[in-house]
């Protein structure tokens, strides 16, 4: 099989989906792999290293899409990719469909098969691909708020864990999973006063025996949230709902609840935001300020450190590629009930409920598709 690498395209995207360890496996099992030239430059992995390990380096993104297989990419692909995907390749990568109408339609016009990473699913309902990623976005949720509340910045012109004599910062978590919770630790650690807000009250329960004596486990409701806003220096929104819009559990007029040059970072604005005043922005142009209030909303956060999110994401997409590419993507689907989670849409077939309901169409079955 034909494994195509290309070079991320996106704005403010530096990761590369796959590094050198994991082409040489993917080269020793039989396959063919094409890297685009440059596609490693972001994270220091040159061309002669993908040479060494075996891959085949092509000079643009039309020879890699022309002959592969299966592209694995680390974002969705934007509109200059379109034309190039053909109908029943397969492309393996994050998309967050329910965040793009666009991505969508032009997804099940291509034909494509898409798979994402973000609804591989293990059956203890993990999300193995999305969590590392998830790690890196609450850890780095903390530490742009902290740059952003400085008063340069536009922000309140606070020290997030104080100093002897004045108090920390105030420190809001919607969210109780994965990013949350690293957010949270993250914050914790730097000294600030932490509150987690999340509808799960086991997950409460254990977040309220690991976490460090600073944080704070509230039941989340409207209530709870505008109480919580009124005190808080820095926001997170950290709320994910699988394969699915996330919901928006703060209104433009709980905003004005806050106190003036907060910040609000949106971690879930890939899925379209927890935050009614959510709207992308990019690594080059990162904030704007609405309703008084700073908003951090970067739709690719784990770009900014991209060596530790490539590797991050290689070492769990590897062996996920693995059987793509000795199986097929029908008989690995068949084979791993996680992998088969991953498939969005096919052959112009919607398979995820909530995006088809989204964007106005007939959902299909896994099964159906496989058949």
């Amino acid at each position: 099989m034909i494994i195509g690498i290309p070079k991320e395209v996106k704005v403010g995207e530096y990761r590369v989906s796959a590094v050198p360890a994991a082409v040489e496996v993917l080269v020793s099992d039989g396959h063919e792999v094409i890297v685009e030239t440059g596609a490693g430059a972001g994270v220091d992995i040159s061309d002669a290293d993908y040479v060494e390990v075996g891959a085949k380096i092509a000079r643009s993104p039309e020879e890699v899409f022309g002959a592969a297989d299966v592209i694995v990419k680390v974002k969705e692909p934007v509109s200059q990719e379109y034309p190039l995907i053909r109908e029943g390749q397969v492309i393996f990568t994050f998309f967050h469909f329910a965040a793009s109408e666009e991505l969508t339609r032009a997804m099940v016009e291509r034909g494509a098969v898409c798979i994402a990473f973000e609804t591989i699913e293990e059956p203890d309902g993990s999300l193995p691909v999305l969590t590392p990623m998830s790690e890196v976005a609450g850890r780095m949720a903390i530490q742009e708020g902290a740059k952003y509340l400085e008063r340069p910045m536009e922000g309140r012109g606070v020290l997030l864990g104080g100093v002897p004599g004045v108090a920390p910062a105030n420190v809001v978590i919607i969210g109780g999973g994965v990013a949350g919770s690293n957010a949270a630790r993250t914050a914790a650690g730097m000294g600030a006063n932490v509150v987690i807000l999340d509808i799960d009250l086991d997950r409460l329960r254990y977040l309220a025996e690991v976490m460090p004596a600073n944080v704070t486990t509230l039941m989340s409701n409207n209530y709870t949230i505008r109480s919580a806003l009124r005190e808080a220096d820095l926001l997170v929104g950290a709320v994910l709902r699988h394969g699915a819009r996330t919901p928006v559990l703060v209104s433009r007029e709980m905003l004005k609840l806050m106190k003036p040059r907060a910040v609000i970072v949106d971690v879930a604005v890939d899925q379209g935001g927890v935050f009614e005043t959510t709207r992308p922005t990019t690594h080059a142009d990162p904030v704007f300020v609405e309703e008084g209030i700073v908003h951090y909303c970067v739709a690719n956060m784990p770009g900014a450190v991209a060596r530790t999110s490539t590797y991050a994401l290689a070492n769990v997409t590897w062996p996920y590629l693995q059987q793509l590419a000795k199986k097929g993507w029908k008989q690995a689907l068949r084979d791993n009930p996680a992998l088969r989670k991953g498939l969005n849409i096919a052959y112009g077939k919607v398979v995820i409920p909530a995006v088809a309901e989204l964007f106005g169409y007939e959902a299909v079955s896994v099964e159906n598709v496989l058949s």
